[in-house]
């Protein structure tokens, strides 16, 4: 399985992609605007698209990639999100107003997209890989998601806070990659609990959830551009008062265009 990521930012600025990740090349996770970076061809060669949530920042290249390859394909993308996040997408974008509704175009029959709604605790497959729909705690209703094959897991929890119930499905399952959101730094600790986000603070607390004896690598992603710096420098710090009993954890940082084998 190959992961390349397209976009990792909680924000936009020069340089900076929001959350977008490209499995193998048939296979997209979230559509923020790390999307853009695609040729016609890449698009063109996805045929399914999972959503974690409904917010712009993870949803917004999804129109336009659709338009962008329309004429290219002869089969609808699939896309599979929560029932709310597919009628939040119907409501709010696909509604003939913000952008047409391609569910229904050119026509009802032979459209450009196919919504199909997941739940959490679902395991979809799709070619070699089976995906299970974990669960996430967030503003909106959102979900994160195990992405597996015969010799790798790389999961991904979506934006969230506090959630017990991801930590206990993850200590049963053979995890080879984390990525986690810190969306905040420290000093907005209480902003970061109030949107349903992690901060460096709430991200030391959730990974002593990880049982014993599980090791993996934990990348952070969903910074915000303006506070990376800070957020990178506020893991390290209290990554740094752990006691040597405890372990060190295998903390990374993600970044757009890393490409990973697993």
């Amino acid at each position: 399985m190959k992961v390349r990521v397209l976009g990792c930012s909680g924000a936009i600025a020069r340089d900076c992609r929001t959350t977008s990740f490209l499995i193998d090349s048939d296979l997209l996770v979230d559509a923020g605007t790390g999307v853009g970076d695609l040729s016609l061809d890449e698009m063109r060669d996805i045929d399914h698209v999972l959503l974690t949530h409904s917010h712009l920042d993870h949803v917004l290249a999804l129109p336009l990639m659709v338009d962008a390859i329309a004429a290219q394909r002869g089969r609808p993308l699939q896309v599979y999100a929560l029932a709310a996040t597919l009628a939040s997408l119907k409501l709010h974008i696909f509604n003939d107003v913000i952008w047409p509704d391609f569910t229904r175009l050119p026509t009802p029959q032979a459209p450009l997209i196919e919504f199909h709604a997941i739940v959490r605790g679902q395991t979809l497959s799709i070619g070699s890989k089976s995906i299970e729909v974990l669960p996430a705690v967030h503003t909106v209703p959102a979900v994160g998601y195990a992405v597996s094959t015969a010799s790798a897991c790389w999961v991904f929890t979506g934006d969230t806070g506090h959630n017990p119930a991801l930590w206990a499905r993850l200590n049963q399952i053979p995890v080879s990659m984390l990525v986690i959101e810190t969306a905040f730094s420290n000093r907005e600790h209480d902003l970061a609990r109030r949107s349903l986000h992690l901060s460096p603070q709430a991200l030391a607390q959730e990974l002593e959830q990880i049982g014993p004896g599980k090791s993996y690598p934990i990348y952070i992603t969903h910074t915000k551009p303006a506070q990376t710096p800070l957020i990178m420098a506020e893991v390290q710090a209290l990554e740094s008062t752990r006691p040597a009993s405890a372990g060190a954890h295998d903390i990374r940082w993600l970044s757009a265009g890393q490409t990973f084998d697993l």
